[in-house]
């Protein structure tokens, strides 16, 4: 998982402003295909996805200000890298297509666990939704 920790943290140094604005410029669109995933393997995906997709919107508009950056950066991190069509396993394999997602997914969630649950309360989110285990 450190090979994914590393991943996550790099391509979260990258997130500009200007990464920031195409992403909540695309974020519906891709909000809608997030909901479309179909990976029994990872039945928690599509709440995390949608969850991470929130606290982005959120921070980005001022509704949440106490979100640290740095959590913020990967949440869009892992949304870009959820989005993206060529990955390191291609979402298109069966069974397994959605495993780097999830892998990246949840690195952001554990990395930010107190900082996610405190705004998951604030909000009124099911924090138990987001990380559960099947």
């Amino acid at each position: 998982m450190s090979e994914f920790v590393e991943y996550v943290n790099h391509g979260a140094s990258r997130v500009t402003p200007r990464v920031v604005e195409l992403v909540l410029r695309q974020l519906p669109m891709w909000k809608v295909e997030f909901t479309q995933i179909n990976s029994p393997k990872y039945p928690h995906l599509v709440d995390q996805l949608e969850f991470l997709a929130d606290a982005v919107e959120d921070f980005a508009e001022g509704v949440y200000k106490d979100l640290p950056y740095v959590a913020f950066a990967e949440a869009a991190f892992a949304l870009i890298y959820a989005h993206k069509k060529f990955e390191v396993i291609p979402d298109l394999l069966p069974d397994i297509g959605r495993a780097d997602d999830s892998s990246v997914v949840r690195v952001v969630l554990i990395q930010n666990e107190r900082v996610f649950e405190k705004y998951a309360e604030t909000q009124g989110f099911n924090w138990k939704k987001v990380t559960s285990k099947p």
